[in-house]
């Protein structure tokens, strides 16, 4: 028994109802799918974490190459206590930790 034109009409779209039901969840439910992108959305919270971080850490090295450049205060601290540097006519006392 043939199938008529109305019968073919429905067929299509109710083939492609079905297969949508079925795969859809497949695909989002895959590797490819959802975990993937809430690995993905974790891994966009942690680098926006870090470039936040890094952005005060520039800030921080920016204040501080002003004040270098500008402070020759900022210079003599640096100078005392990296380098162990003293001023003229200073004398320098170093104790040893008992």
């Amino acid at each position: 028994m043939p199938l008529s034109r109305r019968s073919l009409a429905w067929l299509l779209p109710f083939g492609l109802l079905v297969y949508a039901l079925f795969s859809v969840p497949l695909k989002i439910l895959s590797e490819e799918g959802l975990p993937r992108y809430r690995k993905l959305q974790e891994q966009l919270a942690r680098i926006r974490r870090e470039n936040t971080a890094l952005a005060t850490d520039i800030e921080r090295l920016n204040h501080e190459v002003t004040s270098l450049l500008h402070d020759p205060s900022a210079v003599e601290r640096i100078a005392r206590d990296e380098l162990g540097m003293v001023g003229d006519g200073e004398v320098l006392f170093q104790f040893e930790p008992e």
